[in-house]
């Protein structure tokens, strides 16, 4: 059989419900939890299973004690099974809002502390331009939105590369930086100081991002300079929003965007502690796929984004003390910067 003929057989095989029962299956790595994920039985899920890896000519998966883990060129299969079936659901979504009127869709994973302003602003005027566009936003952390990207499930984001090999898949056009700070609850007992050592808050209780982040990074960063340890009593959370939560109902100690907390702090129900941190965060920008081109309303969009993008500030130079206090004037507090 040569490869024009084993290409042909393989698509008259292979069913979308074939494509997304990998992906449930690369999911799950469980054949009983990727039935119920598919609606089918699980004698079914098995005998397609073997259908598919017969149609390929090679097993997808290993079956082991640890459940099913994907063969080498499993994964090359499941990664083009996602793609394949997030595009389709992509354009099946697409021609439903163009069949009811609509200017079909754009989805966009971003970082929150590119929401409250960067990110408001362009949707905004988007929606003000064509109002019969629909408009998805996703993730939270840089993690997420990279995530998402490489799953094909948004059409580009805004957020950071995470890993030093990123670069080779995405694209990357820096557009504004994102100024950390330290926050607590207005009842908190050091809402009210006037200086504060980093030191010092190592003995409160944290709510942190997971560490893949790359805040929680820097976070680390910013302790090992400092030559201290990561705090003992540490809530990792990836939702913005449930941190926010968290910080408002006991004494926490968070590091947050400012954008993210400002309408907290001019409300009173957060303050922002006299102690500078977080500005060796690389900026944030527009990440995209390489060598695909943006369909015409992501295109637009990453205009409107160029366009309410501020220039990326100085660096600030001068690094924590090693007893933890930022040697900076008062006056050059995050806040008081922005």
């Amino acid at each position: 059989m040569n490869h024009q003929t084993a290409a042909v057989a393989l698509v008259n095989r292979l069913r979308f419900k074939h494509l997304a029962l990998l992906v449930a299956l690369d999911d799950a790595r469980n054949v009983h939890q990727a039935a119920d994920a598919i609606n089918v039985a699980q004698p079914s899920a098995s005998r397609m299973l073997s259908d598919i890896e017969e149609a390929f000519g090679f097993r997808l998966f290993e079956r082991n004690a640890r459940g099913m883990q994907p063969t080498s060129l499993g994964v090359v299969t499941l990664a083009y099974a996602r793609r394949a079936l997030t595009d389709l659901t992509r354009f099946a979504e697409d021609l439903d809002v163009k069949r009811r009127g609509g200017h079909g869709q754009l989805t966009v994973g971003a970082i929150m502390g590119a929401a409250p302003d960067l990110l408001a602003q362009a949707v905004a005027a988007l929606k003000t331009e064509r109002p019969l566009l629909n408009v998805r936003i996703l993730g939270e952390t840089s993690d997420q939105v990279v995530q998402l990207l490489h799953r094909r499930e948004v059409d580009l984001a805004l957020g950071r590369l995470t890993t030093p090999l990123q670069h080779n898949d995405f694209g990357f056009e820096p557009l504004a930086r994102e100024t950390l700070v330290l926050v607590v609850r207005a009842r908190h007992p050091l809402a009210r100081r006037a200086n504060v050592a980093l030191a010092e808050l190592m003995d409160w209780p944290w709510v942190a991002q997971p560490i893949a982040s790359p805040a929680r990074e820097l976070f680390e960063g910013e302790l090992a300079r400092a030559g201290l340890a990561t705090p003992v009593n540490l809530t990792e959370c990836a939702s913005i929003f449930a941190t926010l939560q968290l910080l408002e109902n006991f004494d926490a100690v968070a590091m947050l965007p400012e954008s993210v907390v400002r309408d907290h702090v001019r409300g009173g129900l957060l303050v922002t502690l006299p102690l500078e941190i977080g500005k060796s965060l690389p900026g944030f920008g527009i990440l995209t796929r390489n060598d695909e081109p943006l369909a015409e309303p992501a295109e637009h969009f990453v205009g409107l984004l160029r366009r309410f993008s501020q220039p990326f500030p100085p660096p600030l130079t001068q690094p924590l003390s090693p007893g933890g206090g930022a040697r900076v004037p008062r006056r050059a507090s995050p806040l008081a910067a922005c």
